[in-house]
């Protein structure tokens, strides 16, 4: 298979749309993207907790797994990386473990990098740099219940 970009589909937009009622876990190592996405956001309303690294991700779900309704998985991070993070959030014995979106951010756009998030128990991709649209409508589709 050769390795192509996939192209972003159609993204809907989601201008002021409530996440007030939301709780995220962001797993991501570099401050400055953290002050990006943390700002981008901020207009939701959405409560976001950050974890500079996948080993941090898992404590704080395993801690408090109830309290995050989604998660954000860089994939190249240090001591744990996003897909050793999400392996191990899924196989953890609680339901929440098994059902919370997580959701691959990362720069890593091709065919064969997202198949490699899917792999490892992610549910959907954005990619990096950030687009608020996207990242919006991703919160919505996996949040919201219509």
């Amino acid at each position: 298979m050769p390795r192509g970009r996939i192209l972003p589909k159609e993204v809907e937009v989601v201008e002021n749309f409530d996440f007030s009622a939301y709780h995220i876990l962001i797993a991501e190592d570099v401050d400055m993207n953290r002050e990006i996405i943390a700002a981008l956001l901020e207009d939701t309303g959405i409560d976001i907790d950050f974890a500079e690294n996948g080993h941090i991700a898992l404590e704080k779900f395993s801690e408090n797994f109830e309290k995050y309704d989604l998660i954000f998985m860089d994939i190249h991070m240090p001591v744990m990386d996003g897909y050793e993070s999400t392996r191990r959030i899924r196989e953890m014995f609680c339901p929440q473990a098994k059902t919370i979106p997580i959701i691959a951010m990362t720069a890593n756009v091709f065919r064969e990098d997202i198949e490699k998030c899917m792999a490892a128990g992610m549910n959907s991709h954005v990619g990096k740099p950030i687009d608020i649209q996207r990242v919006k409508a991703v919160l919505k589709k996996f949040l919201t219940r219509v």
